[in-house]
């Protein structure tokens, strides 16, 4: 009688195998062995998952206040099967007051609330309580900006804030700040951009991507809107113009990436507009690349392409759209019960940790 033997695979290949699986499955295998348990677990095993671009799995994270939720969306499921629903209500391990979102970056979330900042992992659940910068203003009259983005020269995520009194008259002091979770501390950097001021209509989140942080904002004493820029590895403050032959007055305006490009879309009298920077940061590279009416869909805005072109963009903070690269409506779905909308922002699963997190609270 014939011996039967185990299958066996070298552990080399296992590790392989696994590296290349979506994060939700990597969480459910941690219970499998303890060798499992402690590879997954491992911050190089997290790193190098990350990295692997297919196994990255994008979602919608929506924060609404009635009723008070926080769901985690898969976007592409909802939008493909009306029958799919958000994941049911996630919590977050630390006692929070109203939680506004601020920013998004490789897996986690940046929420403040009027008493600290939290950091989130909204896959594996760690969380981190962070202190408020210590600038202090006359409320009534402060006006914040918020970024959250990844230094890789120094392996290290930086909050950063940029503030600035937005009276009328007198004092137009400004101050940008950066948190650095390596080093535990907020640090203030010099020349504060007293020149810029936001408008109320635009994002107070800025967009990640190339390394900086993007907000829109318009010269003080001009009225001329550029794009900011605040590098995080050189700690500097740069300006973009937008592109010569794009009018912003009375348009909605936001900042997003398209493809692999920094992305500006901008909606007036139900069109929208989409140009891209085809080379980063020369102003002669600007493009439109697509125009599509969307009619009376209320407060759109784009949140994320697919790599065939789709765009993925929410509607009045309710629900959410699909349009093809030629504009043509692909799919609409609702998310959200609160009837005043909610807050969203699209992130990357991950199992990454941040610097130190075993000191988490």
């Amino acid at each position: 009688m014939e011996k039967k033997t185990t299958p066996y695979l070298p552990s080399e290949l296992i590790t392989e195998i696994l590296l290349r699986l979506p994060v939700k499955y990597l969480i459910r295998f941690k219970t499998v062995c303890k060798s499992w348990f402690t590879l997954i677990s491992n911050p190089n095993f997290a790193n190098s998952n990350f990295q692997l671009a297919a196994t990255q799995t994008r979602r919608v994270l929506s924060i609404s206040a009635i009723p008070r939720q926080i769901r985690s969306i898969d976007f592409q499921a909802l939008l493909n099967n009306h029958s799919a629903s958000p994941n049911p209500n996630l919590s977050i391990p630390i006692p929070h007051f109203y939680l506004q979102i601020r920013g998004s970056c490789r897996g986690f979330i940046f929420l403040n609330c009027a008493i600290y900042n939290l950091i989130w992992n909204p896959s594996t659940g760690f969380c981190k309580k962070l202190p408020l910068s210590d600038v202090n203003y006359n409320f009534a009259n402060t006006r914040y900006l918020y970024g959250f983005g990844y230094d890789q020269s120094k392996d290290d995520y930086l909050l950063v804030s940029l503030s600035y009194n937005d009276s009328r008259v007198g004092d137009h002091s400004s101050h940008l700040q950066i948190f650095s979770i390596r080093d535990n501390t907020w640090k203030q950097i010099e020349d504060p951009p007293s020149r810029y001021k936001s408008d109320y209509n635009f994002s107070k989140v800025g967009l990640f991507f190339n390394g900086a942080i993007h907000w829109f904002l318009y010269r003080r004493y001009s009225s001329v809107n550029v794009i900011v820029a605040f590098d995080l590895m050189e700690r500097k403050l740069l300006e973009m113009l937008l592109p010569d032959a794009f009018i912003p007055y009375l348009a909605d305006l936001d900042l997003w990436v398209f493809g692999e490009f920094l992305s500006l879309c901008a909606i007036r009298n139900g069109i929208v507009e989409i140009w891209v920077m085809r080379e980063y940061k020369v102003h002669s590279s600007w493009t439109k690349t697509l125009v599509f009416p969307i009619g009376a869909v209320p407060y759109f805005s784009p949140i994320y392409s697919t790599k065939n072109g789709d765009i993925i963009g929410t509607i009045g903070g309710t629900g959410l759209v699909k349009y093809n690269g030629q504009g043509r409506l692909l799919g609409h779905c609702s998310y959200c019960e609160d009837p005043r909308g909610s807050q969203v922002i699209m992130y990357t699963e991950s199992l990454l940790s941040l610097p130190d997190d075993n000191k988490q609270v």
